[in-house]
């Protein structure tokens, strides 16, 4: 047995696209996630677009970008404003962006966006989750356990470089995805009680 290949397919999972109501991004400082977005948006993917994110509570402000400063700024109040003008200077309107920017980490973008979507008479039947390649099975668990009517599908775009083919041949990929793993099984029993509150 390939233990590479298990975690590999474990961890990097993805999915085509498929028509739905909306299209989440859950937070961060990479512009590769909007961009994604935006791209979705604009072949009609769906027509609404959900920017979450706060800022690490560990930090307690957003940091800069990771990439392409020179054309988005370094100064944004949240991840979520942030992902707003990546999406506008890619050409998404205004009124098609839902800013969530309270959440702090990945279960509170999916649980604050679900709260906000409510609040606008938004069910959610079909969704498209964009979100880094090496954080793509927490983040599907995550907006899964959330909207468990929900068909999601994953398109992961790479991040850090760490990708699904070479992860394991570096020290950033392996360390990251060993942190991934050591998260879902360190959440697993609040994952677990919070399905059990909401009734799933």
């Amino acid at each position: 047995m390939d233990f590479i290949k298990d975690v590999t397919d474990f961890i990097f999972i993805s999915s085509k696209p498929r028509i739905s109501d909306v299209i989440f991004l859950p937070g961060g400082s990479d512009p590769a996630l909007p961009e994604k977005g935006a791209e979705l948006y604009k072949a009609g993917y769906a027509p609404l677009l959900v920017a979450s994110g706060k800022y690490g509570k560990e930090l307690g402000h957003f940091k800069r970008p990771t990439r392409k400063i020179e054309i988005y700024g370094g100064e944004h109040e949240t991840e979520a404003d942030f992902y707003r003008v990546v999406l506008r200077m890619n050409g998404v309107p205004e009124d098609a962006v839902v800013c969530e920017r309270e959440a702090e980490f990945t279960y509170q973008n999916a649980l604050f966006s679900k709260n906000l979507l409510e609040e606008r008479g938004i069910k959610v039947r079909c969704a498209i989750l964009v979100c880094k390649a090496f954080h793509a099975r927490r983040a599907y668990t995550y907006y899964q356990n959330v909207f468990p009517d929900a068909d999601i599908s994953v398109v992961a775009v790479p991040g850090r470089d760490i990708t699904r083919e070479g992860w394991y041949r570096t020290d950033v990929g392996r360390r990251r995805v060993a942190g991934e793993l050591k998260r879902m099984g360190e959440q697993l029993e609040y994952l677990a009680k919070e399905k059990e509150k909401l009734k799933i």
